[in-house]
């Protein structure tokens, strides 16, 4: 691989991925202890009414994204809080309309759409600097989020009715989690593509759960975590000619299955 590492291409996408991950690392851990994995599912595929935005009125897709990934989430939260019954069957559905969205102005937009597929499975090698100036916007608007109310969004994880005893807003903070996750998840699309934007979302902080219990070091090690395994998946699919986003998630897959069983025998000894 360091033949290759004087390429621009292959500059941006290794700087993409500590990007991601560390945005993954951090909010991937809110998310897996709040157990929010199928909010998350949904946003990541309703954002794709946002790619399909970017593309009618002609106008770069992943803002688009951006925008719909948050607007679908904040309105996922609202329903999964104040909705008792059907809740997933309701986020459901409006994970689906989102998709429909975009398919339907994607095939109403003229012209070849040359980077669909990339939104679809991912294109880390061809992440351009403009977006990664973005990604380390929203790397910092999600780090100073975390930071301003960590404390605050471990009392909505772990006891939201103590958090409510203490007049601690839980449902806007829930919500400002969710706008995050929103964030997070239009970054990994460029990376791993939406169908498999959730498993590197939550694989890193379900690996480094196996072995630290504290949520700062869950945290870090995610972050450490997921660049070990975007760079190996980088590595492996440059060296055998695969797909580089299909490779990081199998390369984290793995290692989540591995983990898995060094803490069986950990715990057996």
């Amino acid at each position: 691989m360091p033949d290759i590492l004087k390429f621009e291409f292959m500059q941006n996408a290794i700087m993409a991925g500590v990007l991601v991950s560390i945005a993954c690392g951090i909010v991937g851990t809110f998310v897996v202890v709040n157990r929010i994995v199928f909010i998350s599912g949904g946003i990541a595929h309703a954002a794709y009414g946002g790619i399909g935005l970017g593309y009618f009125f002609g106008f770069n897709p992943f803002f688009g994204a951006i925008v719909f990934a948050v607007l679908s989430g904040l309105g996922m939260g609202l329903v999964e809080k104040n909705t008792k019954e059907r809740a997933d069957t309701i986020i459901g559905t409006m994970w689906a309309i989102g998709m429909g969205i975009g398919i339907i102005l994607i095939d109403l937009t003229k012209g070849y759409k040359a980077n669909l597929m990339s939104y679809l499975f991912g294109s880390i090698l061809a992440v351009p600097k403009s977006d990664l100036l973005i990604m380390l916007i929203l790397d910092v608007i999600i780090v100073t989020m975390v930071c301003l109310f960590y404390k605050e969004l471990l009392a909505i994880s772990f006891d939201p009715v103590f958090a409510t005893t203490r007049n601690i807003p839980v449902n806007g903070l829930y919500l400002m989690l969710i706008g995050a996750i929103a964030l997070t998840i239009v970054m990994v699309m460029q990376v791993v593509g939406l169908i498999m934007v959730i498993a590197l979302l939550t694989i890193p902080p379900a690996v480094a759960n196996q072995f630290v219990g504290e949520i700062k070091q869950m945290m870090i090690l995610s972050s450490i975590l997921g660049v070990v395994f975007i760079l190996t998946g980088l590595s492996l699919s440059y060296t055998f000619n695969l797909t580089s986003g299909a490779t990081i998630i199998v390369v984290s897959g793995l290692a989540y299955f591995v983990s898995l069983g060094i803490k069986y025998c950990h715990e057996k000894l």
